[in-house]
């Protein structure tokens, strides 16, 4: 029986998106951020980091630390979903 690839969950999905939105806020390209990752310690080839905010490749921790700080936050900032930029979030309520 061949093995299945395991899927990425609801944690992986923030992780990809956060990962891809932080890039962009901070004006980076994929491979100016895979660039910061490989200074920091964690070779990181541009098209696994594309890979990675599409969620075709799973982050691993060791990949989550560095892009976490190659993007100045902490890995708990790509864990947890974005904030909703929702009518009622910008009133305060």
């Amino acid at each position: 029986m061949p093995n299945r690839p395991v899927e990425i969950g609801p944690a992986g999905l923030h992780t990809a998106r956060a990962i891809e939105y932080l890039r962009l806020v901070r004006g980076l390209t994929q491979h100016q951020l895979a660039a910061r990752c490989t200074a920091l310690g964690r070779p990181m080839a541009n098209t696994a980091l594309s890979r990675t905010e599409r969620a075709r490749r799973r982050c691993d921790v060791d990949d989550l630390v560095a892009l976490a700080t190659a993007l100045g936050v902490s890995p708990t900032t790509l864990l947890l979903p974005l904030p909703s930029v929702s009518g009622d979030d910008r009133r305060g309520c």
